[in-house]
């Protein structure tokens, strides 16, 4: 039986792009864990696929994993991933999906633990409490980092 995860990941930059960082809650039952980091260029988008990335990354076994987020990007990444990968990687117009090292290393990720993953898209800024902990986390650390 897998253990079911929440995972809430916000990420941020200051310019876009510029610095960044991002941050995720996993939550499990009564346990919460809180994860961020920094990266000296990235784009917003490329932050807010890094929080999940590293999120998952932290799991220890097999899980359930339900990804909150306010990044539609990341929604959609998650949704059409799978297809994605079973086309080379390629969108209906031949090209690659944007950021398309980081959607491979999510999914290499996800297999290698035997993750499953779905997404929750919440609306940012709206006073869901883990979403906003996870904004704050993504901008300490452009702070920490500048």
């Amino acid at each position: 039986m897998r253990t079911q995860i929440v995972m809430s990941t916000d990420g941020a930059c200051k310019g876009n792009p510029g610095p960044g960082g991002w941050g995720a809650i996993l939550k499990c039952g009564e346990h919460r864990k809180e994860l961020a980091g920094y990266q000296p260029s990235a784009t917003n988008n490329q932050m807010e696929l890094r929080a999940v990335i590293e999120g998952i990354r932290a799991l220890k076994k097999p899980c359930h994993v339900v990804v909150e987020t306010d990044s539609h990007y990341v929604c959609t990444g998650i949704a059409n991933g799978p297809q994605w990968a079973l086309k080379g990687w390629k969108l209906r117009n031949g090209k690659e999906p944007a950021n398309v090292k980081m959607w491979k290393e999510l999914a290499a990720l996800t297999k290698a633990g035997n993750h499953t993953l779905y997404y929750n898209y919440v609306k940012g800024h709206s006073g869901n409490p883990d979403n906003e902990r996870c904004d704050q986390l993504a901008k300490e650390q452009i702070l920490k980092g500048a």
